[in-house]
């Protein structure tokens, strides 16, 4: 499967939205390559995805949950900190006012990605063999009837203890950090769409995980396009990108901080997948992401949002907490 870059992908993107041929795509991070398959030759590629409205998988065989119980060696807490610090100050100092902070955990233990694919219940899953899987339960945007919609994602919290959505909805940090994710979606879908409003706000989603559920905040935004979105559909995508949960805002500014701060590049991690069918489109934002060398190892991305309010050692807890994969 070929990398395309960028100025390709959206010209190809804007083709079969002309004349609706449905595709899959892989976005990364940066929106500076991807890959762009016609669902007509799937098949020969090495990939399995399975998405609300998409499935495609080249094999019924059943695989037994091999391997659940991720052993992770992440980043220490004193380094974490530290890099902490340093972005924390950014932000205090007015350079951004959310920045999503992550890192790479290494996994010791050999993973059967297959397997894992298989058993991990999540809306989003897409597996590319021996390079890398994720399972999301984060939408990116929908787009149909001539409307888009936006979900982002803010604000997690281990869901056995007692009274945890009234913490979550009460945790002023929390809330800070939503209600600025909430703004910059309403204002990227306003670059994009018109008559844009908040039509859901924060509701709440549990997740099991294999170490127990975590409960997890969205909102709902929408704004109404042309009738000729189709045609322009690639335009539109990357008018978006990156996708603001997992940046921050101001947006550019934030990413200079992220590039200069982060200690490994997210490639396809918190880049964005989608199909569309010809009619509508359904696309993610590619989390809860495990990658795989070419030695074998490997490595799992988790983060969260920093703000003003945050405290590293709670926001250093929420990048180990997120590392699971999501079981019933």
């Amino acid at each position: 499967m070929q990398l395309l870059p960028k100025n390709q992908i959206i010209a190809e993107m804007n083709c079969l939205g002309c004349t609706q041929t449905p595709f899959l795509f892989l976005i990364d991070f940066k929106g500076e390559e991807g890959y762009l398959i016609p669902a007509d030759q799937l098949k020969k590629h090495h990939i399995q995805v399975s998405f609300p409205n998409f499935k495609w998988e080249s094999s019924d065989q059943t695989i037994d949950f091999l391997s659940y119980n991720l052993t992770p060696n992440p980043i220490s807490e004193s380094e974490y900190l530290e890099i902490f610090n340093k972005v924390h100050k950014e932000i205090l100092f007015g350079n951004s006012y959310l920045l999503n902070l992550t890192f790479a955990t290494y996994l010791d233990e050999k993973l059967d990605f297959k397997s894992i694919y298989q058993h991990a219940i999540a809306p989003y899953k897409l597996m590319l063999e021996d390079q890398f899987l994720f399972y999301s339960p984060e939408s990116f945007v929908k787009i149909e009837n001539d409307t888009i919609y936006s979900y982002p994602m803010k604000g997690t919290i281990d869901a056995s203890l007692p009274d945890a959505e009234k913490q979550l909805t009460q945790n002023k940090k929390e809330l800070y950090e939503h209600f600025t994710i909430v703004d910059l979606i309403r204002n990227d879908l306003s670059m994009v769409s018109t008559q844009v409003e908040v039509t859901r706000f924060r509701f709440f989603e549990k997740i099991g995980t294999q170490t127990g559920a975590i409960l997890q905040t969205i909102s709902e935004i929408s704004g109404k396009l042309s009738s000729d979105w189709k045609t322009r559909l690639g335009d539109i995508l990357f008018q978006l990108l990156p996708a603001g949960s997992i940046s921050g805002a101001p947006k550019k500014k934030t990413m200079e901080i992220i590039t200069k701060n982060e200690t490994t590049e997210r490639g396809f991690y918190t880049g964005v997948a989608g199909f569309f069918d010809g009619e509508t489109l359904d696309s993610c934002v590619m989390i809860r992401f495990i990658k795989k060398d070419p030695d074998g190892k490997c490595y799992y991305h988790s983060g969260g949002g920093i703000t003003a309010l945050s405290e590293g050692i709670d926001e250093y807890h929420e990048l180990k907490s997120k590392i699971y994969v999501p079981v019933s």
